[in-house]
């Protein structure tokens, strides 16, 4: 593991999350026994997937106690409070975005409303990304990115994470009644890698604190349940060009004013 920690994450982060998703979608397909409700327990392992490859292989290659930087970068709260209204805000002008894009070229692949009462809804939506979100953060941005960002420049680290994540999320397009099987994977796909490169930008921007990007992603998430009517393709094409001014504005090689953050060897 030592040698290559960033291929043993990926394959730990895969297998563990595949473990939980693939059961759910035989089971959805009515393939036994995978049909039972208690397999839905196994739902548990791609929301703490990315962690628990990422303390790992840490405690594998760094010790024991490395581990715990990991998390200590979720409440590493001493930054430039601009990051946080960035972090909050930033989700709901995307989305709005998104949406005006979506009524300015009529297009039609809107994700149907989510059905029941708006509040619990969005209390749902809340809690279900502040139970996931977290965890993927601490793999994705505070293990994985460091260690390529070590190698590779900001654009080329976080391209190589955008289409790992798009496609760590695979099997969900094969699990009949989950909303996101009736996307259209292609362009959900450019759009996961594209809003990737702001994930970047926010974490190189605040030192390495996953803590605005957990609130950006938490955001995300819980937004897009209040704010209907949004196109896939419009959000893809909406995170592409925010993409492409960062690289304009910051440059690939940090995607940042700040020094791109690594893992040290």
């Amino acid at each position: 593991m030592s040698k290559r920690p960033v291929v043993w994450f990926y394959i730990l982060a895969f297998g563990i999350a595949w473990l939980g998703w693939i059961p759910a979608v035989l089971g959805s397909r009515g393939v036994a026994p995978f049909d039972a409700s208690y397999f839905q327990l196994l739902l548990i392992l791609p929301a703490i997937a990315p962690a628990l490859a990422a303390v790992i292989v840490t405690r594998a290659t760094d010790g024991s106690a490395a581990g715990g930087a990991l998390f200590g970068a979720l409440v590493r709260w001493r930054i430039d409070p601009a990051w946080y209204v960035v972090a909050i805000f930033g989700p709901l002008v995307l989305l709005f975005a998104g949406r005006i894009v979506t009524d300015a070229l009529r297009l039609a692949d809107v994700p149907p409303v989510p059905q029941g009462e708006p509040v619990t809804l969005t209390v749902a939506a809340l809690i279900t990304s502040l139970l996931a979100n977290p965890w993927e953060e601490v793999g994705w941005r505070g293990f994985a990115l460091p260690h390529l960002q070590r190698r590779h420049t900001a654009l080329i680290a976080t391209l190589i994470i955008g289409v790992l994540w798009g496609l760590w999320h695979l099997p969900v397009f094969f699990w009949i009644g989950n909303p996101m099987s009736a996307y259209p994977f292609l362009p959900w796909f450019a759009g996961t890698v594209a809003v990737a490169l702001i994930y970047t930008w926010l974490y190189n921007s605040a030192a390495g604190s996953l803590l605005p990007v957990t609130l950006f992603h938490v955001a995300l998430n819980t937004l897009g349940v209040v704010i209907t009517g949004v196109s896939v393709t419009a959000l893809a094409i909406v995170y592409v060009l925010v993409a492409l001014v960062l690289i304009v504005l910051f440059g690939s090689v940090n995607l940042s004013r700040q020094e791109r953050v690594h893992a040290y060897s």
